[in-house]
């Protein structure tokens, strides 16, 4: 995870949301690279978990709340410079894209039934129409993110996936009112991947 979170080029003072912290370990982590003038929202969706990451975080990392909800529709009141998903998604939230900061880092793992697939980091660029770069980071293995699986999204990214070696070859995402077309890698409801870069 630390090479993953090295590719957002995280600061200090700057907002994370962390989903599927957990016990928060990890969000010890972020909450340290941003430090005390920073936040780390900490979201977990099992509430005993949550209780134990609050007594864990509480006296050394002010800068971090964790809340009780369901990471995948969340929304923060403050855009977040990066969010971080912790769990095995088969398609991405459009509340992840609708709250991004502009120039914020999406950090998601794109995996198949097999709990197996890819870290994908999504950029949103500066700018009044939101533009979105996007590559892969590394292969990964990690437990299944409750509300982000869906058995159709599911086979059609493991077809993806396998096609492309666990490696996926995107370099930007799209929304509409843009349309798939010969460059997607990968679609689904308000979003697709694409191997052109984004278009200016």
């Amino acid at each position: 995870m630390g090479f993953c979170y090295d590719q957002l080029g995280l600061t200090a003072g700057q907002h994370v949301v962390h989903v599927g912290i957990g016990t928060g370990y990890y969000a010890a982590i972020l909450a340290h690279i941003v430090g005390r003038g920073g936040m780390v929202t900490a979201i977990e969706i099992d509430e005993a978990l949550a209780d134990s990451a609050r007594t864990n975080l509480a006296d050394a990392w002010p800068q971090a709340s964790v809340v009780t909800a369901d990471g995948f529709t969340f929304r923060p009141e403050r855009r977040p410079d990066a969010i971080i998903i912790n769990a095995g998604v088969t398609h991405l939230s459009l509340a992840w894209l609708d709250t991004l900061a502009e120039g914020g880092c999406l950090l998601v793992p794109l995996t198949a039934e097999d709990r197996f697939g890819a870290f994908v980091l999504i950029t949103r660029r500066q700018g009044d129409t939101p533009r979105y770069t996007a590559r892969n980071v590394c292969r990964v293995g990690i437990i299944g993110c409750v509300g982000g699986r869906h058995a159709g999204a599911e086979a059609r990214l493991a077809r993806a996936l396998r096609d492309a070696r666990f490696t996926p070859p995107v370099r930007s995402l799209r929304r509409p009112p843009d349309e798939p077309d010969d460059t997607c890698w990968l679609a689904g409801e308000g979003w697709w991947f694409s191997t052109a870069p984004p278009e200016e």
